[in-house]
């Protein structure tokens, strides 16, 4: 962090320099908050397709999407032939017991994300909180001043 600008402007700048700063963490915070949200509902499609792997057996009608909203019927052939995603754009085709098992992997990867994010999250609420205080320091530093000065004049 930098200082304030020189002179005696009584911390007018530096107050505003805070701000902003707290201004930028509460940013943070926010983009930090939707990510786990959006990770959240990741993990939710994982544990539906989790149960649909887990319920469905072959011959079973299911409604596929096609994309804009648009869904077919169709019938399973095999349950033993799931593709599921690995990342990076590969796709592989996994047995009923294989598929459940890599997506039960992706959602604890997913899991650890949002802790590592929680815990970042934590971290840059404990930084904005010794900011607020630090502006209520200066804030209550600028009206002693501010009374100091007003006494002066009255003399």
């Amino acid at each position: 962090m930098m200082g304030g600008g020189g002179g005696g402007g009584g911390g007018g700048g530096q107050m505003q320099q805070v701000a902003q700063e707290i201004e930028q963490m509460e940013q943070e915070v926010d983009a930090i908050e939707e990510e786990i949200e959006r990770l959240r509902e990741k993990q939710t499609d994982i544990d539906e397709a989790i149960e649909a792997i887990e319920t469905l057996d072959s011959g079973s009608t299911v409604q596929v999407p096609l994309g804009g909203d648009a869904y077919i019927r169709a019938t399973i052939e095999d349950i033993d032939e799931v593709v599921v995603s690995l990342g990076g754009g590969y796709s592989a085709e996994r047995e009923q017991e294989g598929a459940v098992s890599t997506l039960e992997t992706k959602k604890e990867t997913l899991d650890d994300h949002i802790s590592d994010l929680q815990e970042e999250k934590a971290e840059v609420e404990t930084e904005m909180e010794e900011l607020e205080q630090q502006a209520q320091q200066m804030q209550q530093q600028q009206m002693q001043q501010m009374m100091q000065q007003q006494e002066q004049e009255d003399e």
